[in-house]
């Protein structure tokens, strides 16, 4: 109780530099570019168009019964949040060493930061799959997507999403100060974890024993509760909607003990 009332209370102290650290991190993303933010709406639409014409038309990929588009977009820019924000927190603290070294300050600010600025963008880029979603109902692709009620879930699965990936940011950061081939070799899961996620393709089409794999892949956990709720028109089962929990709390878990066991070591290999 003791150590999440400090958590709570450096949050207050320290939210005007988690602002602006935040504040940096936009500003240097958009540096020189003349669309800024509006690339932030723009890419998941470019990305969706690109791989749709790859996987619809070329490799005839499709998921019957739903809207490919939808269903592909939905994978993409869930798949892209998490990569994103995990590979910038993985680098917080080495790249902020000469900041750690100067002042004090709590170091799971640094990863905590990278993992909002990059939600900031991911909650833009719904704005795009929302539009999507609603023009499939006048006509794009074969079948319209589902608009019903159970879209109120849709930001719980979001918040476990954000806190699995905020746990993941706590554990690479902390193990990237003493191992940098973290660096390299997280890029080699990356895209081994994103062809084991059914992003561009159904599940269906492998075999019944690979797809029980699939069950321990959190990212296929969050895609699936939401696509169920877009494309099908269902509510997750509870079990679905409770491994997500599991998989959020239990890695946040991890992610906080790694950190703050090791993290009064940090100066020492900065």
């Amino acid at each position: 109780m003791q150590s999440i009332k400090n958590i709570l209370n450096n949050f207050k102290r320290y939210k005007f530099l988690m602002g602006q650290l935040i504040l940096r991190d936009f500003k240097v993303k958009y540096k020189r570019s003349v669309l800024g933010v509006i690339w932030s709406l723009l890419y998941p639409i470019l990305m969706m168009a690109v791989m749709a014409l790859v996987f619809s038309q070329m490799f005839r990929f499709n998921v019957e019964g739903v809207n490919y588009l939808v269903y592909l977009l939905t994978g993409i820019i869930m798949f892209q949040y998490f990569s994103e924000a995990s590979n910038n927190a993985m680098t917080s603290i080495v790249f902020n060493f000469g900041l750690l070294n100067k002042v004090y300050i709590p170091k799971y600010i640094f990863p905590l930061a990278k993992c909002i600025f990059v939600g900031i963008n991911f909650v833009l880029t719904l704005i795009p799959w929302i539009i999507i979603i609603i023009i499939t109902q006048f006509g794009l692709g074969t079948y319209p997507a589902s608009i019903n009620i159970y879209y109120l879930i849709i930001p719980y699965i979001f918040l476990c999403l954000f806190l699995f990936t905020v746990g993941i940011g706590l554990f690479l950061s902390c193990v990237s100060v003493f191992l940098r081939d973290v660096f390299y070799i997280y890029g080699i899961i990356l895209t081994i974890w994103q062809y084991f996620t059914p992003i561009f393709y159904s599940i269906e089409i492998l075999p019944q024993k690979l797809q029980m794999l699939f069950n321990f892949n959190p990212l296929y956990q969050y895609i699936t509760a939401v696509r169920t709720i877009v494309l099908y028109g269902q509510c997750p089962s509870l079990s679905n909607l409770g491994i997500c929990a599991l998989f959020s709390i239990g890695m946040l878990l991890i992610g906080i003990i790694v950190f703050k066991k090791n993290q009064d070591k940090f100066i020492y290999y900065i």
